[in-house]
Parts: C-alpha cells; structure tokens; sequence
C-alpha cells in the first residue's frame, strides 16, 4: 500500500511517528507505505465507500491499541470519523448510522491495549 494522509478530528499532545503510521498534532493521519490493512471489519461488504474510513479508522484503533493515543479520550472522535469519511464517500446515511453503531457497540475491545498485538519472530 502506498502513503496515504488524511485530515481527522484527533489531536495527540506530541506529534507521533511510527514504523507504518504518523499523527500530527494538528490530525494529520497518515498511513505509510507498507502499512497492513485488510480492509472493513464484521459482518459487512467491503464497497468503495468503506474503504477510506476503514483504513483511517483501523489506523486509529491501531494507534489506541498500542497506547499512542488514549482510548478512553479518542475513541468516540475515531468512531465518528469513521462515519463521516464514509458518507463522504457516498455511503448512504442509513448504512454510515449502522457502522458507526456497530462499532460503538463492538469495538471497544479492538482499540483497547490488552488486544495488542504480540511481535513474533522467527529462529
């Protein structure tokens, strides 16, 4: 996948740079080259209108789940962004409402640090 940047409603207090994603301190979200990403989560149909709010929004969760940026204060913001990326994108309202209930409702364990993901290596 090739950088990707994107203006979000999510401000860190220090700017924070990674390996495969970047948050300004302004919301500048970007997603960098080599970044993994498999698309929508759940039950859904990955449709063009899905896929950019998906990727910011499983990059938020991401920056949560490994305690860049709090889940406790971001993670309604991510919730939401992810709602208004896909309406803009031409989701209908009624499906971008039922996302954003979806993971209102089931997404709390996605962003929270316990389900960080462990590092493996090999011999």
């Amino acid at each position: 996948m090739e950088e990707y940047s994107i203006l979000v409603s999510i401000f860190p207090n220090e700017a924070i740079d990674t390996d495969y994603l970047a948050l300004t301190k302004e919301g500048l979200l970007t997603t960098k080259k080599g970044y993994a990403w498999d698309g929508p989560s759940g039950p859904t149909i990955d449709t063009p209108d899905f896929m950019r709010g998906s990727l910011a929004h499983d990059a938020l969760y991401q920056l949560m789940r490994n305690g860049f940026i709090s889940k406790d204060k971001w993670r309604k913001s991510a919730d939401r962004e992810l709602r208004r990326i896909c309406l803009e994108d031409g989701m209908s309202a009624l499906r971008a409402w039922g996302v954003y209930q979806a993971v209102r409702l089931f997404g709390d364990k996605a962003a929270s640090e316990e389900t960080r993901k462990k590092i493996k290596t090999a011999p």
